[in-house]
């Protein structure tokens, strides 16, 4: 088995191909859509990295794996599916996050919640052979609820939830996020696996400037990740992830990302007017009057 990771520099993200050189099946893990904020407008330059990787190795892609529902980049899903079928998977578990987002966003009654816009959901523990790749999914939520974990052979795919060492862990204030579960996802699931196990992170955001890192080992997590220790308990990793959290700017892309994303990479359908809209809640959890004074009505959502 092999892995080649790319990285998209304006979201910290790191996406994967997992192939087996032999058979040259292959699976790819959190590709990235780009997305331009101030234009409003979709770009394709990392998707087509990866479909350009595929084919250049002779590649055959069987599935499409999400870690969870990003908050900071849209998922490239539906370019890949849409050029070599294959399946985009994710944790039962998105079901939660739909529903609370279709409430947040105020998406329209056809917005499903049933998770029907993935072609697979996983369960935890629950084995998909793709190809002569044969994977497990590990239910890893506290940053959100639907997190999975892919582990492949000797490597694990944590998504959000543990990184580099010196970065640490995912942040857990999100709608449904909790930092005791991901205390149990991270030291009761993650940190049994074979200290050799490699360990490949969701993002890296280069601590102290130093070069991208995508790779550690479950050795060194237990013994040098600054947030959650083998040593590390559930009360001083809760307390530490609370106070830090409250620190945390929101993703620069949680709204436009999420959304997108709970659709399993979707773009909104067309308005009547031919043109596709996101929808932007407004001062969130400060609500304010019409002319921007803020009010005493509890917040929604």
């Amino acid at each position: 088995m092999r892995v080649h990771s790319f990285f998209d520099a304006p979201t910290y993200t790191l996406t994967y191909v997992v192939f087996d050189p032999d058979s040259h099946d292959a699976v790819v893990i959190d590709p990235v859509l780009d997305y331009d904020p101030l234009a409003s407008r979709v770009s394709l330059q990392s998707a087509e990295q990866v479909v350009a990787f595929l084919r250049e190795n002779g590649l055959t892609l069987r599935q499409i794996l999400e870690t969870h529902a990003h908050a900071d980049h849209l998922s490239g899903a539906q370019y890949l599916k849409r050029h070599f079928g294959a399946d985009v998977v994710i944790g039962e578990r998105i079901t939660e996050v739909q529903r609370v987002f279709k409430h947040i966003f105020g998406l329209p009654a056809s917005f499903r919640t049933d998770g029907s816009q993935f072609d697979r959901l996983l369960t935890d523990g629950h084995e998909l052979q793709a190809g002569t790749l044969r994977l497990a999914a590990i239910h890893t939520p506290g940053h959100t609820p639907a997190c999975l974990s892919y582990k492949i052979q000797d490597a694990v795919f944590t998504g959000d939830a543990l990184f580099i060492e010196d970065y640490g862990t995912g942040r857990c204030d999100f709608p449904a996020g909790s930092a005791e579960t991901l205390y149990e996802s991270i030291h009761g699931k993650l940190y049994a696996l074979p200290d050799a196990t490699r360990v490949f992170v969701g993002h890296d955001y280069m601590p102290g400037g130093r070069p991208v890192r995508y790779e550690t080992t479950i050795a060194a997590s237990k013994r040098e990740n600054i947030h959650l220790r083998q040593d590390t308990t559930k009360e001083q990793f809760v307390a530490f992830r609370q106070s830090r959290d409250k620190t945390l700017s929101a993703p620069r892309l949680l709204f436009q990302s999420v959304q997108v994303n709970i659709a399993a990479g979707h773009l909104p359908p067309p308005a009547e007017n031919g043109i596709r809209y996101l929808q932007m809640p407004l001062n969130l959890g400060h609500p304010v009057m019409d002319d921007g004074t803020p009010t005493q009505e509890e917040p929604q959502g």
